[in-house]
């Protein structure tokens, strides 16, 4: 039962560190960390048990919300001259919102049993 679980978060940090191996991505600077910790819970919550477990939320309407909410944090960080708008965090964030979202499906989907 919890094996999906297990067995998704170490696939998606596993996966997780290649992608930062080579983009050159260092996760536990502060910067970083807040914007991946904001995706991978916005698409927890948002995608993996509002849209596809819980069915309370068009998958539309939250698409909506996580374009709003990523593009409220990245002109936060363009008006403190943050600069860190480049492809490889773009792929970095949209991994972090699939993995996020895969594995809200999963908890809540093994939660219940």
């Amino acid at each position: 039962m919890m094996k999906w679980v297990t067995t998704v978060l170490i696939a998606g940090l596993i996966v997780l560190y290649f992608m930062d191996a080579a983009f050159k991505i260092e996760i536990l600077n502060l910067e970083i960390f807040i914007h991946s910790t904001l995706r991978f819970f916005t698409g927890f919550v948002l995608i993996g048990i509002g849209v596809f477990y819980a069915h309370k939320i068009r998958l539309k309407n939250a698409i909506y919300f996580v374009l709003l909410l990523v593009l409220t944090d990245d002109l936060m960080d363009y008006f403190r001259q943050v600069n860190n708008f480049s492809l490889e965090f773009t792929l970095h964030g949209m991994y972090m919102l699939i993995w996020g979202s895969l594995l809200g499906y999963v908890v809540m989907k093994y939660s219940k049993n």
